[in-house]
């Protein structure tokens, strides 16, 4: 059965088939974090959907060029040209110097990436390994006539570009709509439009990051980089280009422009965004106090948070929801994914040991129930990469392993190459897709004491010996595990 997979392009607002410009090569850039502070879970929530299309589309065979950019200059505290450069007035307030201060948060970054599995891109350059490609795209942009110099800083001319291109392409917006709701410039007089902004900003004295350039010396604006490094590693063409979708309105606008002006082409065949996430239904912020870091997450170190929560459990949860949905972090919801992620992870452990037993004849029913379940898992992934569909197909297959494994159906009553594909396709779509592991936490010896206990606390409450079993159950507790208990007992554990 030929798979097709279709996308969700915010370009066009409509999902397309993707066709690769050159396949099987597939050039993907995504913008990636400012290193000035911790990241954040809602950047998490970008890159962890980023790594499973990334996943998929090497699963799918694709030869994927994945670039991921680390801003370390440029980006100003105001999207908008205002403030300081974030990571020089970090440096400035922590009293060291700006390569500190990106070394720090570029390698934590990179550990929170390896502890939610991520795989890493295929580059990743920084906005100051590339201070040359952006000056030569800022001269490319001036000899077309589509932006202006200021007394040593360079400007791109949004209404001059809009009278012969559709500035407002990816986010749907008329150049009049956008103007109207741009407050005034301000201190800002030497731009000739609102909503003209910097490709190259002259440094006062005091600025710690600047270079010289034919203008003076300055440093690039923040849409710039992005821009100038997908050229060099991509083209000026490429296939996917990614985000939050914080990004959309203005810096991947930014970049739109910033392209056609330079090379007379949209960079990106897709444009592909995450969703936000919230908190109880509100948006995840500092100033309401319940903006949390993924190391708060796992230890469960904040007040709106129970308990901690594995960095699997965590990535699962993210992927309960389509990348282009809004998701609500919740103690229910994050206990609720742990859960679901747990019986799958012990089906995956269970399908490693089990072997076909080809005594018995086929049983068509059983056979058409997980050969459907393996074509679902494509299903969901092919339908613009939707997560939560293939976890329910997943899930029908557990169903299957299970009732393997615990002797409630002889494995015989499928076709060996049925039984193969059953394997293959959980292994791949667990472990290689969707990038899920086994805990960490819970080692094959801590499985086995843990189910040799619940064994005994189960024997003990048969015996009516209530004592023991309480005493099980609270010591357990004592020591950071919680056992669930239902009609047959005690069946299940999580790690508190």
């Amino acid at each position: 059965m030929e798979q097709k997979l279709f996308v969700y392009n915010t370009l066009t607002r409509k999902k397309e088939e993707f066709i690769p410009l050159d396949a099987p090569h597939v050039g993907m850039y995504v913008c990636g974090p400012t290193v000035y502070s911790d990241v954040h879970l809602g950047n998490c929530r970008t890159f962890i959907s980023f790594d499973l299309i990334f996943r998929y589309l090497l699963h799918l065979g694709y030869k994927v060029r994945y670039v991921r950019n680390i801003t370390d200059a440029g980006h100003l505290e105001g999207d908008a040209d205002e403030g300081e450069d974030k990571v020089s007035k970090k440096a400035r307030l922590s009293q060291l110097e700006p390569m500190e201060i990106v070394q720090k948060y570029t390698v934590d970054f990179h550990e929170v990436m390896k502890t939610f599995n991520a795989l890493p891109p295929s580059i990743e350059p920084t906005a100051t390994g590339h201070i040359i490609e952006q000056i030569e795209l800022v001269k490319a942009i001036l000899d077309t006539g589509y932006a202006y110099e200021v007394d040593g800083s360079v400007y791109f001319d949004v209404e001059k570009y809009n009278l012969t291109q559709d500035y407002g392409i990816l986010n749907g917006r008329k150049l009049e709509d956008m103007l109207n709701n741009t407050r005034t410039l301000g201190g800002q007089n030497e731009k000739h439009g609102k909503l003209d902004f910097a490709l190259w900003i002259k440094a006062k004295p005091e600025h710690l990051m600047k270079w010289p350039s034919p203008w003076g010396v300055g440093f690039p604006g923040w849409h710039l980089e992005c821009s100038a490094m997908s050229n060099k590693y991509l083209g000026h063409k490429f296939d996917i280009h990614g985000g939050g979708m914080d990004l959309m309105a203005t810096h991947h606008t930014n970049e739109i422009a910033q392209n056609v002006a330079s090379c007379g082409n949209n960079p990106a065949t897709y444009w592909l965004h995450t969703n936000m996430l919230t908190v109880n239904g509100q948006k995840m912020s500092k100033s309401l106090g319940n903006s949390f870091l993924p190391e708060q997450l796992f230890k469960g170190e904040h007040e709106l948070l129970t308990r901690g929560y594995g960095p699997m459990a965590v990535r699962f949860f993210f992927m309960q929801a389509s990348y282009r949905s809004t998701v609500d972090f919740s103690n229910d919801a994050l206990e609720a994914a742990e859960k679901f992620y747990k019986h799958l992870a012990k089906a995956a452990k269970k399908l490693s040991a089990l072997q076909q037993n080809t005594l018995v004849a086929v049983d068509g029913e059983a056979e058409s129930a997980i050969i459907a379940a393996c074509e679902d898992c494509y299903n969901g992934m092919n339908d613009n990469f939707n997560s939560p569909k293939t976890l329910e197909a997943l899930n029908n297959l557990s169903k299957s392993i299970n009732s393997f494994a615990d002797g409630t159906r002889n494995s015989g009553a499928v076709s060996a190459e049925t039984f193969d594909r059953m394997k293959k396709t959980y292994n791949d779509f667990f472990y290689d897709v969707l990038g899920l592991k086994q805990d960490d936490n819970q080692s094959g010896d801590t499985e086995g004491l843990l189910g040799l206990i619940v064994d005994l606390r189960n024997q003990a409450k048969v015996n009516k010996d209530y004592a023991t079993s309480d005493k099980i159950r609270e010591g357990l507790k004592q020591i950071g595990f919680q056992l669930n208990d239902n009609k047959q007992g005690t069946t299940d554990w999580v790690k508190l």
